[in-house]
């Protein structure tokens, strides 16, 4: 199994903590505001799966072996049995247009971050593990089929305004 796999345990982690976050949420006054800091990451934590280098890759990868390390310990330890890997997804490679938007988009998540209380860096921290482990899975990254063609889009449309091709 390559490190970029899931396994059915570690999803389960991803999913707890995907539960953590959503249910103050629902059970509170389900304002969509409530939303930013988990959703927000959890965008960028699946975009940095299309990271094919750099740090965004990286981190993509040390976080779905770090929910796998602790899923397979964790399921086991609490059912007695262990589980397999899921079949894989991907949502492609980035080109050189959606990487400026992906590397904006990071510029901002660490702005957000220094300014986060401790609850919102929790939930950009879980939203981030969240996005970068489950869009590994096939059924996550087919419902986010339409993620890289909107990032490349914004790329290629800052691209044209930058080269002043009189969209400004």
């Amino acid at each position: 199994m390559t490190t970029t796999q899931l396994t059915l345990a570690g999803a389960a982690i991803s999913l707890a903590v995907l539960y953590l976050n959503l249910r103050p949420w629902w059970k509170g006054g389900r304002d969509p505001k409530q939303l930013l800091p988990f959703g927000g990451m959890f965008l960028l934590g699946s975009v940095s799966t299309m990271c094919t280098g750099g740090v965004l890759g990286w981190l993509a990868g040390c976080s779905a072996t770090g929910v796998n390390k602790i899923g397979d310990k964790a399921v086991p330890a609490t059912t007695g049995t262990r589980s397999g890997a899921l079949a894989h997804g991907s949502l492609g490679a980035l080109d050189e247009n959606g990487a400026v938007i992906v590397f904006l988009a990071a510029v901002v998540a660490a702005a957000a971050w220094k300014a986060a209380g401790k609850l919102d860096k929790r939930r950009m921290f879980g939203g981030a593990v969240c996005g970068s482990t489950l869009t590994l899975t096939a059924g996550v990254a087919g419902a986010l089929v339409w993620l890289p063609g909107m990032v490349n889009s914004m790329g290629l449309s800052l691209r044209t305004a930058l080269e002043g091709a009189g969209v400004l």
